[in-house]
């Protein structure tokens, strides 16, 4: 990895690391992770092994430092490097797809909702979930709005990042 890469990387989880700090939580103490968004860009401009784990780990322990969910920290840390692992499996299975917006927006929603559903299941196996809430309850009242918006995102964000990474020549997966 040359020091383009990790600073490009660097940058995506930080822009995600303001939007996750930003974004109030909905319900539950439950919040929209548009960090999700920026890690899978990052997934998707760098698709290797070494920067999808390092991303996905640091991309857990920035989400868990603002997270609002109670006793959220572990379950994000393990959310963020399972996620990351399977978009990036799902990046390599697809290969054709991944370079066009529409594949862009697929894999970010598929991304969020195995992201959701990880985060829900260590939440509720490590911590239980808060007040009683049911898992199904949350992850419709959260996981699935949080799905649609990181797919708008992807769509807004993913042809301007792929358009000035392939100017700058960082990656030539774009």
């Amino acid at each position: 990895m040359n020091v383009r890469t990790l600073v490009s990387m660097a940058l995506l989880v930080g822009i995600g690391a303001v939007l996750h700090a930003v974004i109030p939580g909905l319900f539950a103490g439950m919040k929209p992770d548009m960090m999700l968004a920026m890690m899978f860009l990052a997934i998707l401009l760098f698709p290797n092994a070494k920067a999808v784990g390092l991303v996905g780990v640091a991309t857990g322990f920035i989400s868990a430092m603002t997270t609002t969910f109670p006793g959220g920290q572990l379950p994000n840390i393990i959310d963020k490097i399972i996620t990351a692992f399977v978009v990036f499996a799902l990046v390599a299975v697809l290969r054709n797809y991944r370079q066009t917006v529409i594949g862009a927006v697929v894999l970010a929603a598929v991304g969020t909702v195995i992201s959701g559903t990880v985060f829900l299941t260590a939440a509720l196996l490590l911590v239980g979930l808060p007040g009683g809430t049911a898992f199904s309850a949350l992850f419709v009242a959260v996981v699935l709005p949080t799905a649609a918006l990181n797919a708008a995102a992807m769509a807004i964000v993913y042809p301007i990042a792929a358009a000035i990474f392939r100017r700058m020549n960082v990656t030539a997966h774009v």
